[in-house]
């Protein structure tokens, strides 16, 4: 299939390299990586399976290369693309530009063995960066406010080896909690309080992301247990997004649609009564991206197959009063999902 990338999961994807200025252009039996002279050397070290070209005009070379190739299709992602320069690359050729949404994705969702082994990893590494956060708060965190507790995650995820964030932490303190997307302030953690941060890193350019809910007491824990004391509301919409979490994993099935496992985390919520607080799609996919294909939600017409890696989260977020998640990302092994770097 001929194809034309930019995005930068998608060209890592196809050659095993990317930068922030290349284009790769696959034409059948000819295969380019199209960048300029910064990226030449390294380019040169790390791209298999497609010739380097240096330019310091990406669209006239890339129209050259086509023209040159006499391929009458290019299949295209237009999320890639911004206007000003796919106008330029196209008026230079005189073939059929056939868009397709998510092109890149579309050819990832199916995760290959090594991936596997590399997501694996991360997650691993992730669970145990929650941990050491969770020490962290255990011996500190009472009297710090949202955005001290937010740089402790960051510098817990990034550890010594430097990793990179999959995303920007999300740490939220009771009615904090109920923005599933919150951004931290001024409040203070005290004693009996809820914490939930949702955060990830990046090994060998894999994603992880996870979620954990916690009462931040004499001990902190980010297992799966936990009791709010002289608080049943919680305790009640805590153990509701326990059991929708572990349902939607223990029976999704290959085959499955995609809508199906949203269903079985979703109908636990509403037959709680939290129905309407839980207020997003119950997962996404992860890998090179922090969301990619497969979307778990209610409009997914995908049917989940072996290999694909996504998020299970579901939430109740009542506005004014606290807000729960629960997420791991698993993997379809053998039928079943598997959680990935779960020792729990």
């Amino acid at each position: 299939m001929t194809r034309i990338h930019r995005d930068e999961s998608a060209l890592y994807y196809a050659c095993g390299y990317s930068c922030d200025h290349a284009i790769y252009l696959d034409l059948g039996t000819e295969k380019y990586f199209i960048t300029d002279g910064r990226y030449t050397v390294d380019a040169q070290e790390h791209v298999r399976d497609a010739e380097v070209v240096t330019t310091r005009d990406l669209p006239k070379e890339a129209a050259k290369r086509i023209r040159k190739s006499g391929v009458k299709k290019i299949n295209y992602d237009p999320k890639e693309w911004d206007v000003y320069t796919f106008e330029r690359l196209k008026s230079k050729t005189k073939i059929t530009w056939k868009p397709k949404l998510l092109l890149g994705q579309k050819q990832r969702i199916i995760k290959r063995p090594d991936e596997i082994v590399r997501l694996d990893t991360v997650a691993r590494l992730g669970a145990e960066a929650f941990d050491a956060f969770g020490a962290i708060v255990e011996a500190e965190g009472i009297g710090l406010n949202e955005r001290k507790l937010y740089q402790a995650a960051i510098a817990v995820m990034q550890g010594d080896a430097g990793h990179a964030l999959s995303f920007d932490p999300i740490v939220a303190l009771n009615a904090n909690a109920a923005k599933p997307h919150a951004h931290p302030d001024g409040t203070t953690l005290q004693k009996g309080d809820l914490l939930l941060i949702d955060a990830g890193l990046k090994h060998e350019r894999y994603c992880s992301d996870r979620t954990r809910t916690v009462r931040v007491g004499q001990t902190v824990s980010m297992g799966y247990a936990q009791r709010f004391k002289r608080d049943k509301k919680r305790q009640r919409a805590y153990d509701t997004v326990l059991k929708a979490h572990d349902r939607a994993i223990a029976k999704a099935r290959n085959g499955m649609r995609a809508s199906t496992v949203d269903a079985l985390a979703r109908d636990v919520i509403e037959k709680a009564g939290f129905g309407k607080y839980f207020v997003h799609s119950t997962g996404h996919g992860v890998g090179l991206d922090i969301h990619e294909l497969p979307v778990i939600s209610g409009r997914s017409r995908v049917r989940i197959e072996e290999g694909m890696v996504y998020t299970i989260e579901p939430g109740i977020y009542i506005p004014g009063e606290f807000g729960i998640r629960i997420e791991d990302t698993v993997v379809m092994e053998q039928g079943r999902a598997r959680v990935l770097g779960n020792e729990e």
